[in-house]
C-alpha cells in the first residue's frame, strides 16, 4: 500500500478570514467553493477549509510551502498582510514563519 498526501483539512469557525488569508494572502487558487467547505490548490495538496472547531493540541501541526527565494516571498505576504517572522538560515535552510487568521502556523523554506 502507497499513501500520498493530497489535502490539509483546517477547521475554522471564521470562514471569510480564512478566504480571505488563503486567497489573497498566500495567493492560493480556489478550487472548490461548497458551503461549509472550501478548498485551495496549493500545487500538489489541496488545504481545504471546513466550518466548525477544532482542538489543537500544544504544538499544532504546519503548513510548509516551498518558495526558491524566502525573502521576496515573505516580502510579498507581508505587503499583502501577513505577519511574517524575520527570515532566518540554519544548517543550509532558509525559512520564515508565520500564522494564519485562526493561529495555524506555517512556514516557507528553501527545504525540497
Amino acid at each position: 500500500m502507497t499513501l500520498s498526501m493530497r489535502r490539509i483539512v483546517l477547521f475554522t469557525k471564521d470562514m471569510p478570514s480564512m478566504v480571505r488569508f488563503y486567497r489573497d494572502v498566500i495567493g492560493l487558487t480556489m478550487c472548490k467553493d461548497e458551503t461549509g467547505w472550501k478548498e485551495f490548490n496549493a500545487n500538489g495538496c489541496v488545504i481545504a477549509l471546513h466550518n466548525g472547531t477544532s482542538s489543537v493540541g500544544k504544538r499544532p501541526p504546519k503548513i510548509g510551502f516551498w518558495a526558491k527565494d524566502i525573502a521576496a516571498a515573505r516580502a510579498g505576504l507581508v505587503s499583502r498582510g501577513a505577519k511574517m517572522s524575520k527570515v532566518m538560515t540554519s544548517g543550509g535552510l532558509t525559512r520564515c514563519e508565520g500564522k494564519d487568521p485562526d493561529g495555524n502556523p506555517f512556514s516557507i523554506s528553501d527545504r525540497e
